[in-house]
């Protein structure tokens, strides 16, 4: 058995003053690759990693695409989900 998985995070500090966005590549639980807002650009973990990090990082509509997922992403869903997340007691 063999498991792929992404995962896209959204951490909020002080609601969406501070928010960083990190897209994880998984593969039979090793991370192989990891991009990560606040870095900038994706880093291997994994020589397969290395080599998918190096050709996302070459590609400059890729990197703008996930830098721009802050934004995009995150951001956005915060504003629809904040009445159901947050302000719900």
């Amino acid at each position: 058995v063999f498991q792929e998985m992404r995962k896209q995070e959204c951490h909020f500090v002080n609601g969406t003053e501070k928010v960083r966005y990190v897209e994880r590549y998984i593969y039979n639980r090793m991370e192989d690759v990891r991009f990560d807002s606040d870095v900038g650009r994706y880093e291997g973990f994994t020589p397969a990693g290395e080599k998918w990090a190096q050709d996302w990082n070459s590609d400059p509509e890729i990197l703008e695409q996930r830098k721009a997922a802050v934004d995009t992403y995150c951001r956005h869903n915060y504003q629809v989900s904040t009445p159901f997340l947050v302000e719900r007691r």
